[in-house]
């Protein structure tokens, strides 16, 4: 750990070899503005990379590489809004309330307006569509759900 006046660094990414560092840029396409991660994403879409056995955020690597050390306690918030990107450019180091306010949430939201289906396959309109307080449903979906609750006792 690094201690720079009142700031707490962490560098948690290691020094790389110029054969890892090779192995990094092996695994990134520039395109128009965004430096896109090729190889292994986790769930979130996010790059990975293996550095003597452990694996590190593709994005950090590149942040730290070019920019600074990611404060303690920060995230780093992907301007691009694509986890794929590791431009450095791209990327600003937040805290967790700020990157959610900025558009995690939104993006989710987004996403499930943008559905058409249920994940049992049943159309989300017309008569087959439901709303609550929070979010929209399936009526087919619902009704099994009663069907096997009434059967089971």
């Amino acid at each position: 750990m690094i201690v720079l006046g009142n700031n707490v660094i962490s560098n948690l990414i290691p020094d790389m070899t110029p054969k890892q560092l090779q192995r990094f840029w092996n695994k990134v396409i520039k395109t128009g503005n965004c430096w896109i991660w090729t190889a292994h994403l986790n769930r979130g879409g996010y790059g990975q990379l293996k550095i003597n056995y452990k694996t590190y955020s593709a994005h950090r690597i590149s942040y730290t590489l070019f920019k600074d050390d990611i404060p303690k306690g920060l995230k780093l918030d992907h301007l691009c809004r694509n986890t794929a990107c590791v431009n450095p450019e791209h990327l600003e180091s937040v805290t967790q309330k700020e990157n959610i306010r900025r558009g995690s949430h939104i993006n989710k939201g987004i996403k499930n307006r943008q559905k058409t289906h249920c994940p049992k396959g049943h159309e989300y309109s017309g008569d087959n569509l439901y709303f609550d307080k929070k979010s929209r449903g399936c009526r087919t979906c619902q009704r099994n759900r009663n069907r096997n609750r009434r059967d089971k006792h």
